[in-house]
C-alpha cells in the first residue's frame, strides 16, 4: 500500500512485554528518585547530541524515554504494574469479552509500508507496547484511549512533544540570615553549590567506554557561584527564594532547573519573634514603674520609640506599638512590636535611701510585719 492519507484497520497486536524497569536498571520497589536518577544517567549516555548519527544510541534514547514516561507518572506506573507480564490476557484481544479480537481503527498517513513492513519513522515516539496499554498521543500532546486516534496521529515526529530535550532539575540551599535583615530586606551575595556538565565527556560520565576521569562518571562537576540575590522583607524561616535558572542544567539542550534558598533566621538577642509580631524587654527603675513616665524602646531599625508607662506598672506587663513589628511577606503593613516591662531593683543605696524605704515600709505597716 502507497504511503498516503487514508483509514485502515488494525486487529490485535503480536508484541512483547516491555520490561521498564529493566530498561532503566532499577528495581521493582526503586523510588521516585532514585528512577529519576537512573534515567538521567542513562539519557546522557545515549542522547542523540552525544552519539551523532548512531541508530542504536537514538533507538536507546527512545527506550528510556518511554521508560521513564511510564515509571515517572504514579498512575501509568500503578496500571504497568498492575497488568505485568500477562497484560494481553487482562487487556488484549484475548481479555476482550467473548474471547474476541479487539479492532483498533486509526486515521492519518499509514505508518506501513508497500511491502506490509512497519515504518517507525511514521509512527508516535512511543512503542506499540505503549500506545496498547495508554494510548496514543495526539498532535496536541494528549493522550487519548486506546483503539482510538485523531487524524494525524500516525504522522511523523513534528508534532509530538520533543523527547530529547529535558529541563533540570530544581535544587535547594538553606541560606542563613540575620533577623534585622529580614525586617529591611535588601540584596545579598550568597556563594551558592552549582553543577555543570562536564566538558570531557559532555556529560555522559563515559570516556571511551571507561568511567570520565575528570569527573568520576557523574557526568557533571561542582561548582561555587557568586549570586546577588534580593531578600524580601519579612521573609521567615522555611521561606523560599527563587532565582531562576541556577538549578541543575538540562538535558538535550534543555533550561536549567531553578535554584530556591530556603531561608533560616537566627536568634537575635534583642527581638523574638512570632510569626509578625516582635517582642523585647524594657527595663524600667523601680522609681518610675511606681510614679510612671517615659521609658525608651528599641526597635530593629535602630530607632528609639518613646513610651509613657502609667503609675503602678507592674513587672512583666507588655505594652503595644502597633505597626512596629516585621513587615508581612505577601501583602502591605507591619505587624505588632510588644514592648515586656522587667522593673529594676534599686542597688547599693545610700542611708537617706533606706530611710525612705523605711518610712514607705512603716506607712504601708509591713515594717512591723517583717520585724
Amino acid at each position: 500500500m502507497p504511503r498516503s492519507q487514508c483509514n485502515f484497520l488494525y486487529e490485535g497486536w503480536d508484541m512483547d512485554y516491555k520490561d521498564y524497569y529493566k530498561t532503566l536498571g532499577v528495581t521493582r520497589g526503586a523510588s521516585a528518585d532514585e528512577i529519576k536518577k537512573a534515567f538521567r544517567k542513562m539519557a546522557r549516555k545515549y542522547h542523540p547530541d552525544v552519539n551523532p548519527g548512531d541508530k542504536k544510541a537514538e533507538e536507546r534514547f527512545k527506550e528510556i524515554n518511554e521508560a521513564y514516561e511510564v515509571l515517572s507518572d504514579t498512575q501509568k506506573r500503578h496500571k504497568y504494574d498492575t497488568l505485568g507480564p500477562n497484560w494481553q490476557e487482562q487487556f488484549g484481544p484475548s481479555g476482550a469479552a467473548g474471547g474476541a479480537r479487539r479492532a483498533y481503527s486509526y486515521s492519518g498517513s499509514s505508518p506501513f509500508t508497500s511491502t506490509g513492513g512497519f515504518d517507525p519513522g511514521n509512527a508516535s515516539g512511543f512503542s506499540d507496547f505503549f500506545d496498547a496499554l495508554f494510548g496514543r498521543s495526539t498532535a496536541g500532546g494528549r493522550t487519548g484511549t486506546a483503539g482510538t486516534a485523531s487524524a494525524g496521529n500516525m504522522g511523523g515526529m513534528g508534532g509530538f512533544q520533543d523527547i530529547r530535550k529535558r529541563a533540570g532539575d530544581s535544587i535547594e540551599q538553606p541560606v542563613e540570615i540575620t533577623l534585622q535583615e529580614a525586617y529591611v530586606g535588601g540584596s545579598r551575595i550568597f556563594s551558592i553549590q552549582s553543577t555543570e556538565l562536564c566538558s570531557t565527556c559532555r556529560g555522559t560520565g563515559e570516556v571511551g567506554n571507561k568511567s570520565c576521569p575528570t569527573c568520576g562518571g557523574q557526568g557533571q562537576l561542582p561548582k561555587v557561584k557568586r549570586l546577588q540575590v534580593k531578600i524580601p522583607a519579612g521573609v521567615d524561616n522555611g521561606s523560599k527564594i527563587r532565582v531562576a535558572g541556577e538549578g541543575q542544567p538540562g538535558i538535550g539542550g534543555g533550561a536549567r532547573g531553578d535554584l530556591f534558598l530556603v531561608i533560616s533566621v537566627k536568634p537575635d538577642a534583642t527581638f523574638e519573634r512570632k510569626g509578625d509580631d516582635l517582642y523585647t524587654q524594657v527595663d524600667v527603675d523601680l522609681v518610675k514603674a511606681m510614679l510612671g513616665g517615659d521609658v525608651e524602646v528599641s526597635t530593629l531599625e535602630g530607632r528609639q520609640l518613646r513610651l509613657t508607662i502609667p503609675a503602678e506598672t507592674q513587672n512583666g506587663r507588655q505594652f503595644r506599638l502597633t505597626g512596629k513589628g516585621m513587615p508581612h511577606l505577601r501583602e502591605g503593613g507591619n505587624g505588632n512590636l510588644y514592648a515586656r516591662v522587667n522593673v529594676v531593683l534599686p542597688l547599693n543605696l545610700s542611708p537617706d535611701e533606706r530611710a525612705l524605704f523605711e518610712q514607705l515600709a512603716r506607712s504601708r505597716g509591713d515594717l512591723a510585719k517583717g520585724a
